[in-house]
């Protein structure tokens, strides 16, 4: 009865006195950051030269772009993907731009023995890894309930989740020696949920959600910086891993898709600047924040808007079972299940998941 009646007044005083407290502190909090920011832009810049930048997911949008900013830095870049073939343009042009030394290696992100072997490959080579710099994601453009093959959804939070958490526990004691850095590929997804993309915003939210509890763990040691991005151009958005009418991704051809539009390139530089500069947060575009304030004041907004919206669409239809290539049933049923072998079989070759037998070194370090 105590806990009832106390509950009962913290909900009467607690959220107005709060709101009253951030509108105070909020205007002082803003003059404080961009202060730091300041000061970190033309004093706390970390000098990335020689230093070792492991990349997954870099074999195309967001992860290729962020390697040639790294590049740019004069890094030493490792760089990991599935397409081994394409790791090996991007590394020539890497080079060009001014990387020190580069390091592909073929390796699967959501399997923990592949993250060991690409993280103890770059400790082997180079004695040590500075930045970690998770990119590989995958996203979809389906409505939950019309999904014909459930087999699918461990692969969703398998790269989007998992993909960044085994790298991250693999690379963090050698990260720790050099107070090193951590960087995250997410979402604008975890505060706007947006339909259709589901299982994508869920996972993005568990992931925020995990690194930000991380930071609080992991205190001054290991720096984490969470990018969160809005619609991008990159590889799937342009529609090349998309079947007519934009209803599923083509994963038999790729499960390194960079969900993101606005230019790729522009986020790439936006995510390392603010990394060296030690900024918890790299968001573009920046207004979008304003969502967070609906979501939390105003959520109908955004229900009533999103009702409006897929009201116009017309009836839903999914053109090809996720994954799969084939038309649905006539009667459209969202019930029937594939009795056939798991999808995640059937969407790779399984030697496309395979490191090479050893790491390839391009180029050679100047002095």
């Amino acid at each position: 009865m105590m806990m009832d009646l106390l509950n009962s007044a913290l909900n009467l005083v607690v959220p107005p006195a709060s709101l009253v407290m951030l509108a105070f502190a909020w205007p002082a909090l803003t003059f404080i950051n961009a202060c730091e920011w300041a000061y970190n832009s033309f004093y706390g810049v970390e000098d990335m030269a020689d230093k070792v930048v492991v990349i997954t997911g870099a074999s195309s949008g967001i992860g290729e772009r962020i390697a040639y900013e790294y590049a740019k830095r004069r890094a030493i870049l490792v760089l990991v993907a599935r397409r081994e073939n394409r790791l090996i343009g991007i590394s020539e042009t890497a080079r060009r731009i001014g990387a020190r030394h580069v390091m592909i290696m073929a390796a699967d992100v959501v399997k923990e023995e592949d993250c060991k072997r690409f993280i103890n490959e770059a400790i082997n080579f180079y004695g040590r890894v500075d930045h970690l710099v998770n990119t590989a994601s995958l996203g979809h453009t389906f409505y939950f309930e019309e999904a014909s093959d459930t087999s699918v959804f461990p692969l969703l939070m398998d790269i989007n989740f998992w993909g960044n958490v085994y790298p991250t526990y693999v690379a963090l004691p050698y990260l720790r020696q050099n107070k090193g850095r951590i960087i995250v590929n997410a979402s604008i997804e975890n505060w706007l949920p947006l339909p259709r993309m589901s299982l994508y915003s869920a996972a993005k939210a568990a992931l925020i959600n995990f690194y930000d509890t991380l930071r609080f763990e992991l205190k001054d040691d290991v720096g984490v910086t969470i990018a969160t991005h809005g619609w991008i151009g990159t590889e799937m958005s342009r529609g090349k891993f998309m079947v007519e009418e934009g209803a599923e991704m083509q994963w038999k051809e790729e499960r390194e898709v960079h969900v993101s539009g606005g230019p790729v390139e522009e986020f790439a530089r936006l995510i390392v600047e603010g990394a060296c500069r030690g900024d918890t947060y790299v968001k573009f575009p920046s207004w979008y924040d304003v969502f967070l304030l609906y979501r939390a004041f105003a959520p109908n907004v955004m229900g009533w808007t999103f009702h409006f919206l897929l009201s116009s669409l017309g009836p839903r239809r999914t053109s090809s079972l996720i994954g799969m290539g084939r038309p649905l049933p006539d009667n459209g049923s969202s019930l029937q299940r594939l009795d056939a072998s798991p999808a995640r079989n059937r969407l790779t070759a399984p030697d496309t998941l395979t490191f090479s037998q050893s790491p390839r070194q391009l180029g050679q370090r100047s002095d």
